[in-house]
């Protein structure tokens, strides 16, 4: 099977996680900007979020244009990540609303973690069916960036109980770790 309709159905899927991400902000009882103060939280919270989606989205492209096909344990792999994707919107907001109290943030570096994980696990059943000559397993090489984000991610989660912007902080670096789309792939795929 190719390619095309694992990407229409995540990007469908991811497109209905952030959609469900901004309902749930409420809109401020006042019109002024103390009203605004008081979901800056959830606001920045959403914002994290949204980066990581997108950055999840765009990586998950390149990943799948470097693929050849597709068979049923990548696409079991591909919903084990969306899955975890999908829990974003609700960590998102218990965390923005309980403004950055231990638990929340704890549990949002969690789901970051298993996501983080499922991409990892999607990116290997893609290259173990692909075979040792495989365009990704050559870009990927030894994917470096995704063991560094599962270990990023692991450490913050026990931080957010030591102090949750600890916590935060890291959540931040690792989405600046793939703000950019993965080079090596797109590399790839520009030369084959």
């Amino acid at each position: 099977m190719t390619t095309t309709r694992l990407e229409a159905f995540s990007d469908a899927v991811i497109a209905i996680i952030i959609t469900i991400m901004v309902l749930d902000f409420q809109v401020p009882e006042t019109d002024d900007w103390e009203a605004l103060l008081t979901i800056a939280p959830t606001f920045l919270m959403y914002v994290l979020s949204f980066v990581i989606l997108a950055i999840y989205w765009n990586n998950h492209h390149h990943l799948l244009h470097a693929t050849s096909r597709v068979r049923g344990g990548i696409l079991w792999a591909n919903m084990h990540l969306l899955f975890w994707l999908s829990l974003i919107p609700f960590t998102t907001a218990w965390m923005g609303e309980s403004e950055l109290a231990p638990l929340p943030t704890a549990i949002y570096g969690v789901v970051l973690l298993f996501a983080a994980i499922g991409y990892w696990i999607l990116v290997n059943a893609i290259m173990a069916h692909e075979g040792p000559k495989s365009r990704l397993r050559e870009a990927i090489g030894s994917d470096v960036k995704g063991k560094l984000s599962i270990l990023i991610c692991a450490t913050a989660i026990p931080l957010a109980f030591v102090h949750p912007m600890i916590a935060g902080a890291l959540y931040v670096a690792v989405a600046a770790i793939w703000l950019t789309p993965d080079p090596r792939i797109e590399r790839r795929v520009e030369h084959t």
